[in-house]
């Protein structure tokens, strides 16, 4: 996997996401993960680093989770990304 580039929130806005293509055991992992960093989100304001897949390639921003949807997860000011893109969340 090429290193992932890092982004700011502001600017998810212009991407266009694409599948990850993961297997059933790493998307249960990484819906878990989603929704602990959310619950952490809202108490804390904890951030997480989240690696997903573009059209442009692998980016990663760092930031807070506010609410996981079964198809996305939103982030602060209504951004949001697929969960069906996302790689990583760390």
């Amino acid at each position: 996997m090429l290193a992932p580039m890092m982004i700011e929130k502001e600017s998810i806005d212009t991407l266009i996401f694409c599948e990850a293509k993961l297997g059933t055991k790493e998307v249960e992992t990484i819906t878990k993960k989603l929704f602990d960093a959310m619950m952490l989100g809202n108490m804390d304001h904890y951030k997480v680093k989240i690696t997903f897949n573009t059209l442009d390639g692998i980016k990663e921003v760092f930031t807070t989770i506010w609410a996981t949807t079964d198809r996305f997860i939103v982030l602060k000011g209504g951004r949001y990304i697929p969960i069906n893109s996302i790689i990583e969340v760390g």
